[in-house]
């Protein structure tokens, strides 16, 4: 069992997000090179995104707040015009109102949340 448990863990390292994640509804997002996967609550948002390396969020604002946190990867992070690098395992927090952008500068893997149910719609599911 354990052995399964490395092995699997070394896949998830290679190929994204394990089917758990994937079988959630797949976010309808025009940015080229991100792909992510909403779990939706009544009043939030939990959103789980692959980027590829090279992607640029543009600057952006929201009236909620976000909170993230890199999985796996490295991305540059600008909040209000403070740029800073993120990196696996680090956090930030996007205050309602703040304007915000993004560079991946690595293929990653990001958790945000929003508190706000209808941040992203999701795609038509396929039949």
């Amino acid at each position: 069992m354990i052995r399964t448990m490395a092995v699997e863990s070394m896949n998830l390292e290679q190929t994204g997000y394990p089917e758990v994640i994937t079988r959630l509804p797949e976010a309808d997002i025009s940015i080229k090179g991100i792909k992510a996967y909403v779990l939706q609550g009544e009043k939030h948002q939990l959103v789980f995104f692959e980027m590829e390396p090279s992607t640029l969020v543009p600057e952006h604002k929201h009236d909620y707040d976000q909170w993230g946190m890199m999985i796996k990867g490295k991305m540059e992070l600008t909040i209000e015009g403070d740029t800073r690098i993120c990196k696996t395992g680090d956090e930030y927090v996007i205050p309602a109102h703040a304007k915000h952008s993004a560079k991946f500068l690595s293929r990653s893997r990001v958790m945000d949340f929003f508190s706000e149910k209808n941040r992203y719609k999701t795609k038509p599911a396929s039949r």
